[in-house]
């Protein structure tokens, strides 16, 4: 393919767009290279951000760099641009995450470009929704998003949506006595306010949301075990709308296929006027991960575990300055 130029801006602004995708705890594990001369941004894998003992093969890693990559796309398709995505170009570097070459002479991808309006308005919320079913058309949207990109997402039926909230109790009780884990989600998410020396990654303690009274969402307290003075309690939704998001296969390719539908996904949600939040947590425990799956599906690796609804915007979690992500070369 020939080089096309692009300059300094939009490649910047393309990876503003990039590195709004949410990630484990907010590490934001990604790094890019543009190659100017050969028009092509590359994805790395920031291995200083990973975390060993929540994340130990990566996997979460892997689809936080994926989600980056689709809102990546969703940008440049927004921007006019066609780009052709390699995922894994190098089995000798495995941390080379992905290669987008920028083409500006072939037609973008107008379902992507919607969903750009999307993307810095996407904020996890771990507040209370409303007990408002989604519409069938609505969740179509949604399983259509994630069929898009190579995954599948499902709505499970009551019995499973009890078994996966189970399943969440259970991964809770083993972090819980897991001094590794409960290091690393205070060392990402952090219980005093913000300030005005807000930090440029994890997640603040004002997008915590209220402590769970009565009620059993699947919301990860990232301050379990840890004092917040005045943080409130909530009642949360009784019947929870639960999705699980998969593949047919498991890996860095499809991890990296699974993020970039995630985030699809949540883009397609915002668009369609719902918020969501995510969790990993029965994810993180080999002996959890099998058993969240629906085995009457295809779905033979659930990859993450979504609660939608409607309700109120979660609260903006920082972002890293494009300038410490991106080198142009």
């Amino acid at each position: 393919m020939s080089a096309e130029p692009f300059d300094e801006d939009t490649i910047t602004g393309l990876v503003a767009d990039a590195t709004a995708a949410p990630s484990l705890h907010n590490a934001q594990p990604w790094r890019f290279r543009y190659l100017g001369g050969v028009g092509v941004l590359r994805l790395y894998a920031d291995l200083k951000r990973a975390l060993p003992r929540t994340d130990p093969e990566r996997r979460g890693l892997h689809l936080g760099c994926g989600a980056a990559l689709l809102n990546l796309r969703v940008s440049a398709a927004a921007a006019g641009l066609a780009p052709v995505v390699r995922l894994l170009p190098d089995p000798a570097d495995p941390g080379f995450l992905a290669e987008v070459h920028l083409r500006a002479t072939a037609p973008p991808d107008q379902a992507l470009a919607l969903l750009h309006p999307a993307i810095h308005r996407r904020h996890s919320s771990r507040h209370p929704y409303r007990d408002e079913e989604i519409p069938a058309t609505v969740r179509e949207h949604l399983c259509g998003a994630a069929r898009a990109e190579g995954a599948q997402l499902l709505f499970p039926g009551a019995w499973h949506v009890r078994s996966i909230l189970e399943l969440v109790w259970d991964a809770e009780g083993q972090e819980a006595e897991d001094a590794g884990v409960r290091g690393e989600t205070a060392q990402w998410a952090r219980t005093e306010p913000s300030g005005t020396a807000e930090a440029p990654d994890g997640i603040p303690a004002e997008a915590f949301g209220p402590r769970q009274r009565g009620t059993a969402a699947p919301v990860r307290d990232f301050a379990v075990g840890r004092p917040m003075p005045g943080r409130p309690w909530a009642s949360f939704e009784k019947n929870p709308q639960i999705a699980i998001l998969g593949t047919a296969r498991d890996g860095p390719a499809e991890w990296l296929r699974a993020g970039q539908a995630l985030e699809r996904v949540l883009l397609r949600a915002t668009t369609d006027g719902l918020v969501a939040s995510v969790t990993s947590q029965p994810l993180e425990w080999p002996e959890l991960r099998w058993v969240a799956r629906d085995p009457v599906s295809s779905m033979a690796h659930v990859q993450m575990v979504l609660r939608l609804g409607y309700g109120p915007q979660g609260h903006p979690s920082p972002r890293r300055p494009v300038n410490e992500v991106l080198d142009i070369v």
